[in-house]
């Protein structure tokens, strides 16, 4: 039986890239590019996601759990934070798993991320995680991309990245916002988009309701004493000292959505 080829296609950079790799090493006949819709991307991520598509070649095929992250957070009734992403393990994770046992023999299919030259330990954890699947990561062999050549090599095919690269965001997940992003991202998305921002504070704040705890996505250490800081006290503390942002400046978290965890 021929090799089956499944890229998770993000509807970002790398995994654009990275798919793009693969389809010139072994044809698009037999490749899929698998895509997670969490349903809140940015708008513009899904014309994106096509354009990206239609570039490579392959299938591009959509799925997804049906929830949005906050109604994983109240099922689970777990707000996600820099420690724990119940949002990823059951928007993006299990909803690729389900798929590929369904459709796919490990046998014969090769599964490819678009972790990149910089995280081989994502990769790592991800093989221990999932044994008898053959993972590969085309971003960690040569020539090494950085995120800025990623996105000149898609501008100069004709296709523009998704907006949140240009206004400033390390990725284009869920719509800016992240529930691993530090405090200057949340001022960075308050910033450039304060409408999101405003969302978001506003669902955390209904999670808190519901859960009836003080609970939140970041944590505030000032005095060495840990406790939760919300997105509204965030918000607030900028507003009132908008120089204290520079204190924290480069504490921007991360986002892994398909580092798996336990959880």
């Amino acid at each position: 039986m021929r090799t089956k080829h499944v890229v998770m296609f993000s509807s970002g950079a790398a995994s654009a890239i990275a798919a793009k790799r693969v389809a010139d090493s072994v044809g698009t006949d037999r490749l899929i590019l698998l895509f997670c819709d969490v349903l809140g991307e940015d708008e513009d991520n899904y014309r994106f996601l096509h354009e990206a598509a239609a570039w490579v070649g392959g299938e591009l095929i959509t799925i997804a759990d049906g929830r949005t992250i906050w109604q994983v957070f109240r099922d689970r009734r777990r707000l996600g934070s820099d420690r724990v992403a119940p949002c990823s393990v059951s928007l993006k994770q299990r909803v690729a798993e389900r798929w590929l046992q369904e459709h796919c023999d490990r046998a014969t299919t090769i599964r490819y991320v678009g972790f990149d030259w910089n995280e081989p330990h994502r990769l790592a954890a991800l093989r221990r995680a999932l044994p008898g699947w053959r993972l590969e990561a085309p971003l960690q062999a040569p020539p090494y991309l950085t995120k800025a050549d990623m996105l000149a090599q898609l501008r100069a095919v004709g296709i523009e990245p998704p907006r949140l690269y240009g206004l400033g965001f390390p990725h284009a997940n869920c719509g800016g916002g992240c529930v691993r992003a530090g405090r200057a991202h949340w001022r960075h998305l308050l910033r450039v988009l304060p409408d999101r921002y405003a969302d978001w504070e506003a669902n955390e704040q209904a999670i808190r309701d519901y859960l009836a705890k003080d609970v939140a996505m970041l944590r505030d250490r000032t005095g060495g004493v840990v406790r939760p800081l919300t997105l509204r006290a965030l918000r607030e503390q900028i507003e009132a000292q908008p120089q204290q942002g520079e204190l924290w400046a480069e504490d921007w978290g991360g986002c892994g959505c398909f580092a798996l965890e336990d959880t």
